[in-house]
């Protein structure tokens, strides 16, 4: 036990109980934009735009892993994973966003399963993970009504062809970053400025899962649910203006995403201007079907103050103080605490209405090389040692955990950072492709095995 944390041993009691996995998304890693059939995705558009990604790159060929995803079946296998997160580009399978489904596409990831099956390793694919095609966008995008209907048959078309031998789903990835980052300040795809009028988005992706959860069940679907990107909101200070904008902030990020999906009724948004979603009857029913699990990403903590008095949110978001920071700088704090927090805020929050939780992603990127023999990254292997505890700790005060995700399995494009963010267990040289495992990919290989010893 020593060799994985020599300051104290692992609370195995509680890390016995979890399964293992490791995370991608097809934009991220598989390259090949142009081929196979694949039409085009909001991303596309993004990368495409001069100036909208960091180093000025496109994600292709990236790690190429639509040619070279039998390596990265090995190292799942070699991990030792329960289960690979990766996920289904919607516009490999259904090019267009609407009609017949892309049979190459579809075959493409009908061999990436069987793989995995063959390896001993649980697929749990993602339906979406951020490439909505750019027909929809250009009809609407996440602001239409129409685009979670359209999710729908796009998610038939793959239950169809996958599952027979797919029993575990994803519906969506981080809904809240689709609406804040990508709607309401612009910063990922489609790039819009909404601000507040990019709320809508919110109740049209939660239809969405709602939707294709009732595809998935009836394809045979043993386990669904979506998983959302959720931080442990800190106030700045003392002061009542303080934690006023700390409460908005929480309402914005986690309750307004959460609680439709576990108890049918979104929270009082008096805080955000009592904003008007676009709920009509039987959504609230389709949103709460009662999910196999609920996933959260984690990555930091957020610390909000009061926010100036020309602003047009009712907050301030500021660095965590105190506190070490990842490749990103000061928006990214780091704080194993601050998941133990959240774990067993959403425990003792939403009590029985809340499924079992699965750490969805969890990972931190760090300057790495560009070429590498062997990445020796301490400072992800003390990030992941602490937050792996954390999860124990909240398990051991009442929250229950089932599972585990390392965002990432292998260096990827990391959005509007491009390739200047690495957060793999394995190096990826992005001119040659090669894959080379890091010390981290040792270090989580042992806890897997400690865990089950």
């Amino acid at each position: 036990m020593s060799s994985l944390n020599s300051s104290s041993p692992l609370p195995l009691a509680q890390l016995s109980k979890l399964r293992y996995s490791a995370a991608t998304a097809a934009f991220q890693i598989e390259g090949a934009r142009t081929e196979g059939g694949r039409g085009t995705s909001v991303w596309d558009t993004f990368v495409d735009t001069p100036d909208r990604v960091i180093d000025g790159s496109t994600a292709d060929p990236g790690a190429d892993s639509y040619h070279r995803w039998a390596e990265d079946v090995a190292l799942t296998a070699g991990l030792g994973l329960d289960r690979y997160r990766f996920s289904i580009s919607w516009v490999r399978v259904q090019p267009d966003g609407r009609g017949a489904a892309n049979p190459v596409g579809l075959d493409y990831y009908s061999r990436l399963v069987d793989g995995l099956l063959e390896a001993g390793v649980t697929p749990f694919p993602t339906l979406y993970h951020w490439d909505l095609p750019i027909g929809l966008e250009e009809a609407g995008g996440w602001l239409s009504r129409d685009t979670a209907l359209r999710f729908a048959d796009y998610t038939a078309l793959v239950a169809d062809h996958l599952g027979d031998r797919v029993k575990h789903w994803y519906t969506l990835n981080e809904p809240a970053m689709t609406t804040l980052q990508g709607y309401a300040v612009g910063e990922l795809a489609p790039g819009r400025f909404l601000l507040f009028d990019a709320l809508p988005t919110v109740h049209h992706q939660l239809l969405a899962h709602g939707l294709a959860t009732g595809v998935l069940r009836r394809a045979g679907a043993e386990a669904v649910g979506l998983t959302n990107n959720h931080t442990h909101v800190l106030a700045a200070d003392d002061t009542a203006e303080s934690a006023a904008a700390a409460a908005a902030y929480d309402l914005l990020h986690n309750r307004i995403f959460a609680e439709p999906v576990l108890l049918g009724a979104y929270p009082d948004l008096a805080a955000l201007g009592s904003p008007e979603l676009p709920i009509e009857d039987g959504d609230l029913e389709l949103i709460s079907q009662r999910p196999d699990f609920y996933g959260i990403n984690y990555y930091n903590p957020t610390t909000i103050g009061a926010p100036p008095a020309d602003s047009p949110i009712p907050f301030d978001m500021l660095p965590t103080p105190g506190v070490p920071v990842t490749g990103f700088g000061p928006d990214w704090g780091i704080m194993p605490e601050a998941l133990t927090a959240l774990l067993v805020d959403f425990h003792r929050r939403y009590g029985d209405a809340l499924p079992p939780m699965i750490i969805g992603e969890n990972g931190a990127s760090f300057p790495e090389p560009d070429a590498a023999g062997r990445v020796d990254d301490v400072d992800r292997i003390s990030y992941l040692d602490g937050h792996v505890r954390a999860v124990a700790a909240a398990m051991a005060d009442g929250a229950r955990v089932d599972e585990y995700t390392v965002w990432s399995l292998i260096d990827n494009f990391e959005w509007a950072d491009g390739y200047t963010q690495r957060f793999g267990l394995a190096h990826v040289d992005f001119t040659t492709g090669e894959r080379t495992p890091k010390a981290s990919y040792d270090w989580y290989r042992a806890l897997i095995a400690a865990a089950r010893s």
